[in-house]
């Protein structure tokens, strides 16, 4: 198992690419914490797999505010004593529609979920990696950056 005794915490894990990514991690032995924002799917993802096996722990998380990622670097080290992967997954966007079209207050959320939650990880994981000597940022991007 590539991932044993790793631990990573994946957001947006519950639902789409990042619980594929959460499954994939755990079935190769990493202690996963799966972080989301919605509890329903990020509970699903947890009982799935511990089911099929595997270390998994829920923190709901938003990753656009400061102290809800800080909190979740806490609850991480409180569950499983350490942190070597973070997967940047979490994503959010507006309907497909002319940017004229988009307000501000949406943009803001756009922007917020999708690249001040990168800052939010960096500020918050990189001292704990710098501190036990590495660890592995995993940054997930859409194609809606390259389209008007």
């Amino acid at each position: 198992m590539r991932l044993a005794n790793k631990t990573a915490i994946v957001t947006g894990a519950g639902s789409g690419f990042g619980e594929g990514i959460a499954k994939t991690f755990a079935q190769q032995g990493a202690n996963v914490i799966v972080a989301d924002i919605n509890a329903t799917g990020g509970q699903r993802v947890v009982e799935e797999i511990r089911a099929a096996g595997g270390q998994a722990h829920f923190v709901e998380v938003n990753v656009a505010q400061d102290a809800s990622v800080g909190a979740l670097l806490r609850d991480t080290l409180e569950q499983y004593g350490g942190l070597d992967i973070v997967v940047n997954n979490a994503g959010t966007t507006h309907r497909n529609r002319p940017m004229l079209e988009v307000d501000e207050a949406e943009f803001d959320r756009v922007f917020a979920v999708n690249v001040k939650s990168i800052f939010l990880s960096a500020k918050h994981f990189v001292p704990h990696f710098r501190g036990q000597g590495g660890g592995v940022f995993i940054n997930i991007a859409s194609t809606a950056a390259i389209r008007p």
